[in-house]
């Protein structure tokens, strides 16, 4: 196996830890830690010679995500049921800060052209309607599991794996959206096997087949396909945002939090996007 990259640890944390809030896509936290085409790339690379490199890469990256969104899904619950505003707002921060970015990575003043603009705004429009299709009046079936839900599932997580890898689609957003949102909140919290190595199946041949159309239009159409990227971390805004805060405390705090994520996401992207 290649050399670990163990900042993919902290990298597999973030990831993980947005990945059951519906909205916020980890393929989006990819782009925002400036490794979405590594990986990708890497995800590719486990059908080829150059598979014990790409482990090296994934390893460490998987294991956080795993870590955090077992340990994250009782405070994320927590923070969605007491401070939705404040959260939303952080990840749009985080969204505005990277955009810059992802424009400037792909020169996007000289290398734009009428079909470029077109697809952004495509994909942005798209990934908002998909923000108006929410909703979040949900109940758990963790107790009177049949069959076919566990057959649903095995195919929501194939689904929601492609979304996982595409910006501004989320996973859980897919699941919300086909109502087994809390039933997954549920099994994670109390490490229900059975759904959970059912979700994971489907996600597993989901990303495999998912990473292999994004890796080939990455290589063939670099320009287009980050016009979509772009245009899909973008629209998450739109599925991301909660409304303004009744109460002018809430609203403060939501601003501020606002500022964080962007500030957080311009660090990360000078460090992340110079390497």
């Amino acid at each position: 196996m290649g050399k670990i990259d163990v900042h993919n640890l902290w990298r597999g944390l973030i990831m993980g830890g947005v990945e059951t809030i519906p909205g916020v896509s980890s393929g989006t936290i990819a782009v925002v830690l400036g490794i979405y085409e590594r990986l990708i790339a890497a995800i590719n690379g486990l059908s080829t010679r150059e598979w014990k490199q790409s482990l090296a890469f994934l390893v460490p990256l998987v294991a956080g995500i795993f870590i955090a969104v077992f340990s994250s899904a009782q405070v994320l619950s927590w923070l969605l049921d007491y401070y939705p505003n404040q959260l939303s707002f952080f990840f749009l921060g985080l969204i505005i800060g990277i955009v810059p970015f992802l424009l400037k990575k792909i020169e996007f003043k000289r290398t734009f052209s009428g079909i470029h603009y077109f697809f952004l705004l495509l994909s942005l429009l798209l990934i908002a309607l998909f923000g108006i299709m929410q909703d979040p009046v949900q109940t758990s079936i963790l107790g009177s599991m049949s069959a076919s839900d566990y057959i649903a599932i095995f195919f929501l997580g194939w689904i929601a794996s492609s979304a996982m890898i595409l910006p501004g689609l989320s996973g859980s957003f897919i699941l919300l959206v086909f109502g087994y949102y809390e039933t997954i909140i549920d099994a994670l919290k109390l490490v229900h096997f059975p759904v959970l190595l059912t979700l994971i199946a489907g996600i597993g041949i989901g990303v495999l087949i998912t990473s292999k159309i994004v890796h080939f239009f990455l290589h063939r159409f670099p320009v287009g396909t980050y016009a979509v990227v772009t245009g899909m971390v973008l629209g998450s805004v739109f599925v991301i945002y909660q409304g303004m805060p009744a109460d002018i405390g809430g609203l403060i705090a939501s601003l501020f939090v606002l500022v964080i994520g962007f500030c957080v996401a311009f660090l990360l992207g000078k460090v992340e996007h110079k390497q």
